[in-house]
C-alpha cells in the first residue's frame, strides 16, 4: 500500500446564508470552480495532473445537482481531462471525499486527486431534496425521525449537559475564531473570492459573532422546543424511543448551534511519487479513516463510537492525539466527545468552529481537516483527528500525522 499525503488545503470564507450574504450571487459552481483554481495555481499542476475530483454536497438538487465536481472542473481552469464524482453523505460529505481519495491512493487507483466540497446553504436550501428518512412514513415512523436540533437535545438530556454548558461552549467558539482571525492563523488557506471582474467579494467569514456573550445568549429562545413539545411534537417520538428518559431538556438555539453559510473547501491529496514529480513538499500523511453508522434518532452521538473505530484500527489510543477538530454541529455533539474520551477543550477546536463561523453542510468535512493541518503546524504538534457527526446517524473521522 502506498502512503497518501496531503499537499495543500485551501477553502473560501464562509459567506452568511441568507440573501443578503456576500457569497449570495455565487454559484455553487462558480465558488468550487476558484477553489479548485486555488489548488492548481498554487501547486503549478499541469496538464491531466490529478486522477480526479471528488466533490461533496449534500443538498444534491438545482445547481447543486447533475455532478455537480464535473460541472466544477469544466468551469475552472483544470484540464478537461479531469473527470469528477459528486458524493453526499450529509454533513461528512467533505471529509469522505478526503477520505475516499485518500484510500485510492493508497490503493494504486491513481497517483493524485483533488477533493473537497461545497454548500451553498443560501442558495439551495437545506432539506429542498426531500430526503426519504424525513419525508417517506414508512421509513420515518420505523427509525423513529426526528429533526437533528430534537436529536442534539436528547444529547444533552441523555448526557446531563445543561444550557449553560452549551452557551459556554458557544461563547468559547466565538472568542477562538476571532483570536484565530487577529492572529492570521487562517491565512495560509483562505482565498479570497473574486467576481468575474476580479473584485474582491469576501475575504473573512462574516457569520461569526464576536460580541456574543453569556447575557446575549441566554436571551435566545430554544430553537426545538415548539417542535418538539407542541406541533408536530417530536418530543413524543423521542421519548417512545428513549422512554427512560422523562422529558427533552431544550438547551439548543442560534447562537449554540452551528450557523448556515456559504463556502467551499479543497484539499490536494497525493502519493510520494507525485509530490516528487510536481516539486511538491508533503505536510501531512493521512494516517487512517473511519465511518461507521449508529443511532439513528438520537443521530449526532456518531463523533464517539468512529473515534473508537479509528483509533482501534490505527492501533492508537486516545493519548497519541494532540489536537481534535470535533465539529460543532450543536454544542452538545463536542460537549459529548469531551466527556466521552475525557478529553480537555484546549486541544479541540482550538480557532474555533461551526458555531461561531458556520457549517456549510458539504464543505464542512473537508474545512476542519485543513483547520487542524494549518494548527499542527502552528502548534508544532505532530497527529491530529478530525470528526464529524451526520445526519440519520452516522460518523466519520481522519486522523492525519505531521510529515
Amino acid at each position: 500500500m502506498s502512503e497518501a499525503y496531503i499537499y495543500d488545503a485551501v477553502r473560501t470564507p464562509r459567506g452568511k446564508g441568507r440573501k443578503d450574504g456576500s457569497l449570495h450571487e455565487v454559484t455553487s459552481v462558480r465558488l468550487s470552480a476558484q477553489v479548485l483554481n486555488a489548488v492548481k495555481e498554487r501547486n503549478n499542476l499541469e496538464g491531466h495532473a490529478v486522477e480526479d475530483v471528488i466533490w461533496g454536497n449534500v443538498t444534491q438538487v438545482m445547481e447543486q445537482g447533475g455532478c455537480l465536481a464535473r460541472t466544477a472542473v469544466l468551469a475552472s481552469d483544470l484540464d478537461e481531462r479531469i473527470p469528477g464524482l459528486a458524493i453526499n453523505r450529509f454533513c461528512a460529505s467533505g471529509m469522505e471525499a478526503v477520505n475516499l481519495a485518500a484510500n485510492q491512493v493508497k490503493g494504486g487507483a491513481g497517483d493524485a486527486y483533488i477533493a473537497g466540497g461545497v454548500e451553498m446553504m443560501g442558495r439551495v436550501a437545506m432539506g429542498s431534496d426531500g430526503a426519504a428518512i424525513a419525508v417517506d412514513p414508512s421509513v420515518a415512523m420505523e427509525t423513529y425521525f426526528v429533526p437533528q436540533g430534537i436529536s442534539a437535545d436528547i444529547i444533552a438530556t441523555e448526557y446531563g449537559f445543561s444550557r449553560d454548558d452549551a452557551d459556554q461552549l458557544a461563547m468559547k467558539s466565538q472568542q477562538r475564531a476571532k483570536a484565530a482571525w487577529d492572529d492570521k492563523r487562517f491565512d495560509k488557506s483562505v482565498i479570497t473570492v473574486r467576481d468575474q471582474n476580479g473584485l474582491e467579494i469576501l475575504s473573512h467569514d462574516e457569520y461569526m459573532r464576536p460580541q456574543t456573550d453569556m447575557q446575549s445568549l441566554g436571551g435566545l429562545n430554544p430553537a426545538f422546543q415548539a417542535m418538539g413539545e407542541v406541533m408536530p411534537g417530536f418530543d413524543k417520538i423521542a421519548l417512545m424511543k428513549y422512554p427512560h428518559l422523562e422529558k427533552i431538556n431544550h438547551i439548543h438555539h442560534a447562537g449554540n448551534s452551528s450557523g448556515i453559510v456559504d463556502g467551499a473547501a479543497g484539499v490536494l491529496i497525493g502519493s510520494k511519487e507525485f509530490g516528487e514529480r510536481n516539486g511538491l513538499k508533503p505536510r501531512a500523511r493521512i494516517r487512517q479513516t473511519a465511518k461507521i453508522g449508529t443511532d439513528p434518532t438520537i443521530m449526532l452521538t456518531g463523533p464517539v463510537p468512529v473515534t473508537h473505530k479509528i483509533l482501534a484500527d490505527s492501533g492508537m489510543n486516545i493519548k497519541d492525539i494532540n489536537l481534535f477538530e470535533v465539529n460543532e454541529a450543536f454544542a452538545s455533539v463536542v460537549l459529548r466527545f469531551m466527556q466521552a474520551f475525557d478529553v480537555d477543550d484546549s486541544v479541540v477546536n482550538v480557532n474555533g468552529g461551526s458555531i461561531a463561523m458556520g457549517h456549510p453542510l458539504g464543505a464542512t468535512g473537508a474545512i476542519i481537516i485543513g483547520t487542524l493541518l494549518d494548527e499542527l503546524e502552528r502548534s508544532d504538534k505532530e497527529v491530529g483527528l478530525a470528526t464529524l457527526c451526520i445526519a440519520s446517524g452516522m460518523g466519520a473521522a481522519t486522523i492525519i500525522e505531521r510529515v
